[in-house]
């Protein structure tokens, strides 16, 4: 009986060792299974990982390409802006002060590489000069911000058809300068009335200037006895001759034909000013309140001031204007500006650092990039002047060596 019992017992022993057995071959088998699929995974990753190599590869092969050739295209368009321009420069009559500034710049602007020459002409002025651009008749002008300002808003002889021009400098202010003979008898606005004016040449920006005048006055040509559309040097013939009571000349001061007609006939400067001048700067954005001084040899030698308003002068262009060749003539009229050799006076009549400011059309790419660097430049050495003053970090650690005038001198800067 106690041999039949161990005998079982051995048999069940040997039996759960075999089992035992069993059951790592079947973990193993499950493992061999796990460590394949996971070489399997491995070998997918890693193929997957040379795709992406070979495509990025390929991808920066392509965009390496690509900027070559944006490259080639830049330099083959350099290359081509390289070709110099020739211009044709758009003035007024050749009584005014647009013309003798178009013969200065034309000397100024033919000593760039990029210009071949330039072409002053004499027109008809600022409304001319524009519909010249918008032809392709004149490449660059100068006009009045009145004109420029209905220009670029399509307003009154632009109604409907903006002109798409833009601007590489503001000039100096156009000064409405109302002339008329002594036995007339005018001394204001109000007196023009029944009256033979000359007003500008048809379409200009003396009449545009004049009929703006005459409306903030409550009036219109109708109120006049004549109106003679006639340009600078006409009018003072008329008025010499006796033929024109008054006349509208919107330039510069002081004007060459104003200048001459004084040498033979009295005249009266009449001003424009309150209610007329005050309508007219709350209408009109582009005008500004002028007084031409009294006892200045070089603007009439007048014997008391007179008050009027002004409106800007602009040097414009078309915005197909080449950006080298817009960028060369703004910084070559800015630096003839800063030199002595300016042999137009109305040109020293005005701040060069003011010509991208209070400007009605848009500013040329070319030109404001020459602005941009200006600007640049005057913050690096506003910033070195204040470090060459003491006011920076080591002026602010050092306070008990702070001089009593400081702050004006940190004003200055």
């Amino acid at each position: 009986m106690t041999t039949r019992i161990w005998m079982q017992a051995a048999a069940l022993g040997l039996s759960g060792a075999l089992l035992a057995g069993c059951g790592d071959d079947t973990e193993s088998d499950q493992a061999a299974q796990n460590g394949d699929t996971d070489a399997t995974q491995q070998t997918a990753d890693n193929t997957n990982a040379k795709q992406a190599d070979t495509e990025k590869t390929a991808a920066n092969n392509d965009q390496a390409q690509n900027d070559q050739a944006q490259n080639d295209q830049a330099q083959n368009d350099q290359a081509q802006n390289a070709e110099p321009v020739s211009l044709i420069f758009g003035t007024g009559g050749t009584g005014g002060t647009y013309y003798p500034i178009g013969g200065a710049l034309k000397g100024v602007f033919e000593q760039s590489d990029l210009v071949e020459n330039v072409q002053v002409v004499s027109t008809g002025a600022s409304v001319q000069n524009i519909n010249n651009i918008n032809d392709g008749l004149n490449h660059i002008a100068i006009v009045m911000s009145d004109v420029a300002y209905d220009a670029v808003n399509g307003e009154n002889q632009f109604d409907g058809e903006p002109a798409d021009i833009q601007a590489l400098a503001g000039l100096y202010p156009n000064v409405v300068q109302i002339v008329a003979t002594e036995d007339s008898g005018i001394q204001s606005i109000a007196d023009l009335e029944g009256k033979r004016v000359g007003v500008g040449k048809v379409g200009s920006g003396v009449e545009q200037s004049a009929t703006k005048v005459i409306e903030s006055a409550g009036m219109s040509y109708d109120d006049l006895a004549q109106v003679s559309h006639t340009g600078y040097a006409d009018s003072v013939t008329s008025m010499s001759n006796g033929n024109l009571d008054a006349a509208f000349f919107t330039s510069g001061v002081p004007n060459s034909s104003i200048t001459g007609l004084m040498q033979s006939t009295d005249i009266t400067f009449v001003p424009v000013e309150g209610d007329v001048a005050d309508k007219l700067l709350e209408q009109y954005p582009y005008y500004e309140h002028y007084t031409v001084p009294a006892g200045a040899p070089e603007r009439y030698d007048l014997d008391k001031e007179v008050d009027t308003v002004a409106i800007r002068n602009m040097l414009i262009v078309g915005s197909d204007m080449r950006d080298d060749v817009a960028a060369e003539l703004t910084q070559r009229f800015h630096d003839y500006l800063e030199s002595d050799k300016v042999s137009v006076g109305a040109l020293k009549q005005f701040d060069v650092d003011t010509m991208n400011e209070n400007l009605v059309a848009p500013v040329h790419p070319g030109a404001e990039s020459v602005y941009q660097a200006a600007s640049e430049d005057n913050a690096m050495d506003a910033e070195q002047q204040s470090e060459a003053n003491g006011t920076g970090s080591d002026r602010k650690d050092s306070n008990s060596k702070k001089p009593e005038n400081a702050d004006a001198e940190s004003a200055e800067y």
